[in-house]
């Protein structure tokens, strides 16, 4: 069963560039360690303090393969750095979800 990491950030507001650096940052360690990047999103309207991440696995099993791959990753030990050191995240929250078949990918119908 496929599940998805939702990432949910609480962001310095003030340090979006570089919250953007770090999501863009993730576009080339993720996949290479193994996880299928949905995307990074930052907010646009409202709220300007959440961000999100979704990363999908084949499995939960697949997930903790990709962990070990990250923690043994020069450029995703240093973009961990990156965000210590620049002090953008203020929180982060992880959900694992499954996707409801009936409900999603669905176009619009005109």
């Amino acid at each position: 069963m496929a599940i998805t990491c939702f990432i949910r950030y609480q962001i310095d507001p003030f340090q979006r560039d570089a919250f953007n650096e770090y999501a863009e940052n993730w576009g080339k360690i993720i996949p290479r360690c193994g996880g299928f990047l949905v995307g990074y999103f930052l907010p646009h309207e409202g709220t300007n303090d959440v961000a999100w991440g979704l990363i999908r696995f084949d499995s939960l099993a697949g997930y903790e393969v990709y962990r070990a791959r990250l923690r043994a990753d020069d450029e995703a030990i240093a973009n961990f750095r990156f965000a210590q050191e620049r002090k953008f995240i203020l929180r982060e929250e992880r959900t694992f979800t499954e996707v409801v078949e009936g409900a999603f990918g669905l176009n619009a119908i005109r």
